[in-house]
C-alpha cells in the first residue's frame, strides 16, 4: 500500500525539524513527545514557557522538548535561531501544497536549507514563503554566491570577497543598469578582484540589485565614528561588525581561509566552516568567560587575543590562575616567569635565555601584538587573576592521578586544557579555527 505524500512530507519534514534543532543547538538535549491536542498538525507553534533551560517546539502531533543545563539557560540568539528554523520548515511545508507559489518560486528549494535558517534569523521579520522573493530570500542567494566563491581560485588563489547587504530600501544612488547580485556576475573576469571582503565589500540593496563598492571602515567610521561593536570579534573584522550596528543591514564575507563569516547588529553572529553553520553568541559566551576570569581588563585582552588567533588559524592555550601556588602543580619550575631567575653555568637563565625579556611582567605592560607571539609559541600562556605573567610557551604539568584513560583519544592541547582547567578559567585555540572554553569542564564552543 503506497505511502499517502502528506505522511512521507510530515515524516521528511520532521526529521530536517530534528536534525536543524540537534545541529544548531548541539549543546541542547533532544526529547521527543507525543502530542495527542494538536487541532492542526500541519502549524508549528513554540509553546510559552517560564522555564529559561527549556524550549518546546510542537509539530505534526510531537513535541520537540530542548533541555540546556541550569547553570547555562538559552540565549536569546539561541531562541531566536530555533524559531527561525521552525519558521523556515513550516514555510517549505506549506509551499508543497501549494501549486502557485511552487510553480513561481522554484529557487526556494535551491541551494542549502540551512543557509535559509540563517538568512531568516537575520532577517527578524517572520519568514513567508510567498511567490515574491522576501529579503531572507536574497540573503540566502548572498550567501550561496559566496560558498561557491569558496571552491573556486582566481590566478591560482583562494577567493575572498563580501557584501554589504542593505536592510531597508536605503537612499542610495539606483542606476538604470544595475544588476543583481547572483551567480552570472561571478562570470564576469574581474569580479572578484573588484573587492577582496577585507577592506572591500560590495553593496547590495534589499532588492538585491548590486549598487556599489565601498570601503568598509569608510562606511562603518560614517556610521559609528569609534567603531562600536556589541561583542567582541576578530580585529581584522571590527569594521564590519560596526558597519551593521544600529541598522538592520548583514554583511557576508568570504575570508581568505574559506570562512563564510557572518556579521549583524554589531556583532559576528555565524559562521560557515568546515561545512558546517555555526552559531556563534559570542557575547553570551564572553560574559561567561568573564564571570569565570573575574577582572575585565583581564578577560578582555586574552579572549580578543584567542579570537586573532583563532582567525589566523594558529594554536594556542591561554590559562588564567585563580590561586597562584597552583602554578607549582602545572607549571615546571624552570619555565616560571614570576620567579626570580636562579645563578650559575645550569640555572634558569642558562637553559631558558629570553626569559629575561618577560619575567616580572604584567598583561597591562604586553602589548597585544607581542601577547599573539607569546601565545602562538609550543605550550601555554598562564597567567593570575592579577595578570601577572606566570609562563610563556610552558609544556604544562599533569598533575598525578588527574590523567586518565578517558583522555587518551584527546590531543596534546585539549589535554592540557582538562588539566589546566581544574585550576581556573582555559582558553583553548585549535588552527582549525575553533576556540574552546574549559572551567572545570568544558563550556563552550565557539
Amino acid at each position: 500500500m503506497p505511502v499517502p505524500p502528506a505522511f512521507a512530507a510530515s515524516a521528511l519534514y520532521d526529521s530536517l525539524l530534528q536534525g536543524a534543532l540537534q545541529r544548531f543547538l548541539a549543546r541542547a538535549t533532544l526529547e521527543l513527545e507525543a502530542s495527542l491536542t494538536d487541532s492542526d498538525i500541519r502549524s508549528l507553534s513554540i509553546e510559552p514557557t517560564d522555564d529559561p533551560c527549556e524550549l518546546v517546539l510542537r509539530w505534526f502531533g510531537t513535541r520537540h522538548i530542548l533541555h540546556v543545563p541550569r547553570s547555562q539557560p538559552f540565549t536569546a540568539h539561541e531562541l531566536r535561531v530555533a524559531r527561525a528554523i521552525g519558521e523556515v520548515l513550516a514555510a517549505r511545508y506549506s509551499t508543497i501544497f501549494d501549486s502557485a507559489v511552487m510553480a513561481a518560486r522554484a529557487d526556494l528549494f535551491q541551494g542549502l536549507i540551512e543557509d535559509r535558517y540563517v538568512a531568516a534569523f537575520l532577517d527578524r521579520r517572520p519568514y513567508r514563503a510567498g511567490v515574491e522573493r522576501n529579503r531572507a530570500d536574497r540573503l540566502a542567494h548572498c550567501i550561496e554566491v559566496l560558498r561557491v566563491a569558496a571552491l573556486s581560485s582566481y590566478e591560482s588563489r583562494a577567493i575572498s570577497s563580501g557584501v554589504l547587504v542593505l536592510g531597508d530600501d536605503a537612499a542610495h544612488g539606483r542606476q538604470g543598469a544595475a544588476r543583481l547580485y547572483g551567480q552570472p556576475l561571478t562570470a564576469v573576469k574581474s569580479f572578484y578582484r573588484l573587492c577582496d571582503g577585507l577592506r572591500t565589500v560590495f553593496l547590495v540593496g534589499e532588492d538585491g540589485l548590486l549598487l556599489d563598492i565601498i570601503d568598509i571602515t569608510h562606511r562603518a567610521r560614517e556610521i559609528h565614528p569609534m567603531m562600536a561593536i556589541t561583542s567582541p570579534c576578530p580585529s581584522a573584522y571590527r569594521q564590519h561588525a560596526a558597519a551593521t550596528l544600529g541598522t538592520r543591514d548583514t554583511c557576508i564575507v568570504l575570508s581568505p581561509s574559506h570562512e563564510i563569516k557572518v556579521f549583524a547588529e554589531g556583532a559576528h553572529v555565524f559562521t560557515f566552516r568546515n561545512a558546517e553553520w555555526h552559531l556563534l553568541d559570542v557575547e553570551a559566551k564572553y560574559v561567561q568567560w568573564l564571570q569565570a576570569v573575574g577582572s575585565r581588563p583581564i578577560a578582555e585582552k586574552l579572549f580578543q587575543c584567542a579570537l586573532d588567533m583563532a582567525d589566523a588559524r594558529q594554536g594556542a592555550l591561554l590559562v588564567v590562575l585563580r590561586d597562584v601556588e597552583a602554578a607549582n602543580a602545572l607549571v615546571a619550575p624552570i619555565d616560571r616567569l614570576d620567579r626570580p631567575a636562579t645563578a650559575g653555568p645550569t640555572g634558569d637563565g642558562s637553559r631558558r635565555p629570553l626569559h629575561y625579556l618577560l619575567r616580572g611582567r604584567t598583561l597591562d605592560d604586553v602589548e597585544d601584538s607581542v601577547l599573539m607571539a607569546l601565545a602562538s609559541l609550543d605550550g601555554a600562556t598562564v597567567v593570575d587573576t592579577h595578570g601577572r605573567l606566570i609562563a610563556a610557551g610552558a609544556i604544562l604539568m599533569h598533575p598525578q592521578g588527574e590523567v586518565g584513560d578517558a583522555w587518551v583519544s584527546e590531543g596534546a592541547r585539549t589535554t592540557a586544557a582538562q588539566a589546566a582547567g581544574r585550576f581556573g578559567p582555559v582558553l583553548k585555540v585549535s588552527t582549525d579555527g575553533m576556540m574552546t572554553c574549559y572551567d572545570g569542564l568544558r563550556l563552550w564552543e565557539i
